[in-house]
């Protein structure tokens, strides 16, 4: 009986706190691997066309694949669309992020959007404390794809694309 009510109250503890528990690991690992990053990594070069690209490699050729760790950084959003525009671009994203989270307090009822929208929200806030840290987001994952060279991402681009699939496959 005592175990049974222990598991609930697990099963409710994690309903409650597993999405912010979620958001505050992803968070954790993103802001560590880029600071990491811009200890450890020079700028990735547009002179250093080759594998490992300036970056440390991690793997090349393996079934057509190319992955380093490179230090890139970003000014814009995604792939670098409007870097001229560093300042508003940052407003948006903090009115976002206001604004997503406010919803999620305080209207959503569907307890299965809270999931996707935690690592999109960590994402999202991990992206706006580079710019108030270094200026600019730091990049470092970098994949050639059977030839096609992939834009450089972070950890926190990842949790926004998962959240992002996470929603899509959800409706």
């Amino acid at each position: 009986m005592a175990r049974a009510a222990g598991k609930r109250a697990l099963v409710r503890f994690y309903q409650k706190f597993g999405p912010w528990l979620l958001g505050l690991f992803v968070l954790f690992v993103d802001i560590l691997t880029k600071a990491w990053t811009h200890a450890s990594l020079p700028r990735m070069s547009e002179s250093l066309p080759i594998y490992p690209y300036g970056g440390i490699g991690v793997f090349q050729n393996f079934l057509g694949i190319e992955f380093s760790l490179s230090h890139a950084t970003n000014k814009g959003a995604a792939w670098g669309l409007g870097s001229e525009y560093q300042m508003p671009l940052l407003y948006l994203r903090i009115l976002l992020l206001l604004g997503i989270a406010g919803w999620l307090l305080f209207f959503n009822k569907n307890s299965k959007l809270r999931y996707p929208f935690a690592l999109i929200l960590a994402g999202a806030f991990g992206n706006v404390i580079d710019y108030f840290i270094y200026g600019h987001v730091v990049d470092m994952f970098h994949f050639v794809l059977w030839g096609y060279d992939f834009p450089v991402f972070n950890v926190a681009d990842s949790a926004i694309f998962l959240g992002v699939l996470w929603l899509f496959l959800m409706f």
